[in-house]
């Protein structure tokens, strides 16, 4: 089993994960950053890989994507920088990416890596689950949690599919689209959620567009875990210290631990 599992198994405990793109606005960010959010309460951080054609990721993330991968940032950096991390952070890490630099840089070593550098599990948005046998065998051998995306839009099929097959949690896009701040949540996610529960037996998280603590309270009212990304990215490029993106995690912290508090 890996870091993952154990998150979800302490009762009434919402996980709070937190995505940050390596090597934005700066490594040194990045290496400040990650034991940052695991003291100010996160459960998990996503660390996202640079790549220049990031099809899922709003307007942040692919701006935070390009200046890394300007930067010098690749896969290989990205490897380190996890290696280095999981030194000094117990929380597990997860790397969320896309096909093509995983398979570039070949399933067996990157998945090699991965497990060798302590990370605990790959999400890949472009990964389909129809396709994804290949990848799911490898990871299952290095111990790596593959995890797989549902959408509002996901059908049954789609949906008993990935249930049967994610590892880890299943990740829940609150709206059919790209990551990025929101002012509200979808009125249909409730029902989405439920509709996937009814079949999942793996905790559901819910990412995109969630930005405030009380958007954050809302959804731990029907998930198991909430996701939140590029709010923390704007927090990051907004100054040099972290102190904001600290306090703004304790602050959906809170909101998790204390649902009903005013």
């Amino acid at each position: 089993m890996s870091r993952i599992g154990p998150v979800f198994s302490q009762p009434e405990h919402k996980a709070l994960i937190a995505y940050i793109t390596v090597g934005y606005p700066s490594l040194e960010a990045t290496l400040k950053a990650v034991p940052l959010l695991a003291r100010s309460g996160c459960d998990i951080v996503e660390l996202g890989i640079p790549f220049s054609d990031p099809l899922a990721d709003g307007a942040t993330i692919q701006k935070a994507s390009f200046s890394a991968l300007q930067n010098g940032v690749t896969p290989q950096l990205c490897l380190e920088v996890a290696k280095q991390l999981r030194q000094e952070v117990d929380i597990p890490l997860v790397f969320m990416t896309y096909l093509n630099p995983v398979f570039s840089y070949g399933l067996e070593e990157f998945c090699a890596a991965c497990a060798k550098g302590g990370v605990d599990g790959l999400i890949i948005p472009d990964l389909l689950p129809d396709e994804g046998s290949e990848l799911e065998a490898i990871t299952q051998k290095r111990d790596l949690d593959l995890i797989y995306l549902l959408a509002p839009s996901s059908t049954g099929e789609r949906i008993r599919l990935v249930a049967q097959r994610s590892r880890g949690f299943i990740y829940l896009v609150s709206v059919t689209g790209i990551t990025g701040v929101r002012d509200r949540l979808p009125a249909n996610l409730e029902a989405f959620v439920s509709r996937v529960r009814k079949v999942a037996t793996q905790p559901l998280c819910v990412g995109f567009g969630i930005s405030v603590p009380e958007q954050a309270r809302q959804v731990a009212q029907v998930a198991d875990g909430v996701i939140v990304g590029s709010r923390i990215i704007q927090l990051m490029e907004a100054e040099n210290n972290l102190k904001s993106v600290g306090n703004f995690i304790k602050e959906l912290r809170r909101a998790l631990d204390e649902p009903n508090r005013i």
